[in-house]
């Protein structure tokens, strides 16, 4: 895989124990491991919000807090992703809300 840029990323996710990145481009394989990934990036605006996956807050079109305990986010490739109830409060924190 060639390096993709930061602003192409939407997500990070495992699927049958790999890792995969979701980007503009298509869908590929990556080596590292998602607390790599996590480390990574962690100060910028891709986080982490459950066990299995990673989000850029910039690729998100819609976001849906009428879930009692998570959030939803829809994404602009269409993708849906739910912040598992661990990271509900520092994403709430990193959003603003």
């Amino acid at each position: 895989m060639s390096r993709i840029p930061e602003n192409e990323i939407i997500r990070f996710y495992s699927e049958d124990k790999g890792v995969l990145i979701e980007a503009e481009s298509g869908v590929f394989s990556v080596r590292e491991r998602l607390y790599e990934l996590e480390e990574r990036f962690q100060g910028t605006k891709i986080v982490r919000v459950s066990n299995s996956e990673i989000v850029n807050l910039y690729k998100i079109q819609e976001i849906d807090l009428s879930f009692t305990g998570t959030i939803k986010f829809s994404m602009y490739s269409g993708s849906t992703v739910y912040v598992s109830r661990r990271y509900v409060k520092k994403i709430k924190k990193v959003l603003g809300l």
